[in-house]
């Protein structure tokens, strides 16, 4: 018999698995729910000096009480913050786990605090100073009814349940958050499962694309003893969705679930593949962070600042100034008479996009500032999660900026990144963008949390008549400059470039 034991999150208690325990119990199997102290109960009254030890313990104790006798077998699921007493207890019971269920979590690491998981970056910066050993005395309001969303998605669950889940929110110890999670390793053979929540902005096909991006830290995730399943609902598929999220953990039980490709060393990862077309051999010039490509030209020439996506590993190597896609835009446009200009700006974690707008707007400058680049027209290009930045540009565009592009751009900051009041919000910026034209390449074959939020830009563009030119690449997916060499990505590279530099040069001589 399978003996599933659950762990709940932030601010919840036992009583957010009512109906997954039903479920789970009317299919046969064994069901424990783990009471954390100073969340749950009679000991939700603030308990003194309430840390992640503290909860670690609470789920050694149901553990040693379940057993693992005869052919019990203990899964253990940890939701949101519950994954780090889930590991921590997994890492001291290795032999009598099964198998660990991330249900919407992160990874925990080795000395690192749960704060680095939660999803309010504002939150996250607050705390980020505090004393661990005074900030174990104090609590973190839970939140008011309307401000679950900065936490997960709310989609699915009812209007009822969102109400119980605020009446029956608990404080959170501060401690369970500020103290460093300790692991010895011995939890690593243990089978994975993670159930990507899609209306929370996870799926698989996205964890695929940052394992193919080569993160170290990703790879693991390749292992065959890890699975993975998606459910189409918010952050609480236990409050959402109880039945599919009952057969979602029965099959992790049996060890179903997807399983992701590991990374082809002797190919490399997809980014790193081939620009799609031949490029002039334009030598660069550096400048610190920024490298030109410069023209054959005597007269000062319009330039085209690249900006490359993201969240990308500070220790990533080659940096992406260096990545073919990007290296041959650069070079296709000095090609064509304009000053290229890519730069390594510094998104290497979602809380990082202050910095990198600080970036990009300093190598515009830079470029600006250089005699053999023309001051007054310049465009800006913007890749991936480099899209959010473009809101800057977009609010506000200087006389000199003569167009703005998007390639399969992150358009609006996804339910789980915890930017929900960040001023990088595209879709409200372009209602300021007045006459500036904005060149958007859509790809078809876009993964659908990114894809909703250029729908929902779109949608906002037309609404205030904004000048957007779409671009599709119908069979392109993300990154389809390196991956989908075709004739019709080659077609709407070509017709992209064409297009901004036509505007950068606007009717000048090339």
């Amino acid at each position: 018999m399978t003996a599933f034991i659950l762990v709940s999150g932030m601010f919840t208690g036992t009583h957010i698995w009512q109906d997954t325990v039903a479920h789970l119990t009317a299919a046969g199997a064994e069901v424990h729910t783990v009471a954390l102290t100073g969340l749950d109960g009679p000991r939700a009254a603030a308990a003194p000096r309430v840390d992640l030890e503290t909860h670690i313990a609470d789920v050694l104790a149901v553990i040693d009480s379940v057993g693992v006798a005869g052919d019990r077998r203990i899964v253990l699921v940890g939701h949101d913050y519950g994954i780090h007493p889930a590991v921590g207890a997994a890492d001291r019971r290795a032999e009598c786990i099964e198998r660990i269920v991330y249900l919407d979590s992160g990874l925990p690491r080795d000395g690192v605090p749960a704060l680095a998981a939660v999803p309010d970056q504002s939150l996250r910066e607050r705390l980020a100073g505090a004393d661990g050993a005074d900030g174990t005395d104090g609590v973190l309001p839970p939140p008011a009814h309307e401000e679950w969303p900065r936490w997960g998605s709310t989609a699915g669950v009812p209007d009822a349940a969102l109400d119980r889940l605020t009446a029956l929110a608990a404080p959170q110890p501060l401690g369970t958050l500020l103290q460093p999670l300790r692991l010895t390793g011995a939890v690593e053979p243990v089978p994975t499962t993670g159930v990507l929540c899609t209306g929370n902005g996870t799926s698989i096909e996205l964890v695929q694309m940052l394992v193919r991006l080569g993160d170290p830290a990703l790879r693991p995730l390749t292992d065959p003893r890890v699975t993975f399943f998606e459910l189409p609902t918010g952050h609480w598929p236990m409050l959402s969705c109880p039945a599919e999220l009952t057969d979602v953990l029965l099959r992790a039980a049996a060890g179903e679930g997807h399983r992701l490709e590991p990374v082809d060393d002797t190919a490399g990862p997809g980014h790193l593949q081939p620009f799609l077309m031949d490029v002039p051999d334009i030598p660069r010039e550096r400048h610190g962070n920024v490298d030109l490509y410069l023209p054959d030209a005597e007269e000062p020439r319009p330039a085209v600042v690249f900006v490359h996506g993201g969240p990308v590993p500070a220790d990533a190597r080659p940096t992406p100034r260096d990545w073919p896609g990007l290296t041959g835009y650069a070079r296709c446009v000095a090609g064509d008479g304009a000053v290229g200009v890519l730069l390594d700006h510094r998104l290497h974690d979602l809380g990082d996009y202050e910095r990198a707008a600080a970036d990009v707007a300093a190598a515009v400058e830079l470029a600006r500032a250089d005699p053999r680049v023309d001051q007054d027209r310049i465009a800006l290009w913007f890749f991936s999660g480099g899209g959010l930045i473009t809101a800057d540009w977009l609010d506000a565009p200087p006389a000199w900026l003569r167009c703005l592009a998007a390639t399969y751009p992150v358009l609006a900051p996804l339910p789980n990144w915890g930017l929900s009041e960040t001023r990088l919000r595209p879709a409200r910026a372009v209602a300021k963008a007045g006459d500036l034209p904005v060149v958007l390449t859509r790809v078809g074959r876009e993964m659908p949390e990114i894809a909703a939020t250029v729908e929902e830009f779109l949608a906002a563009a037309k609404d205030c008549g904004a000048d957007v030119e779409v671009i599709d690449v119908p069979n392109g997916h993300h990154g389809f400059e390196t991956i989908d060499v075709t004739d019709e990505s080659r077609t709407a590279v070509r017709h992209a470039l064409r297009t901004v530099l036509d505007h950068a040069f606007g009717g000048h001589a090339r």
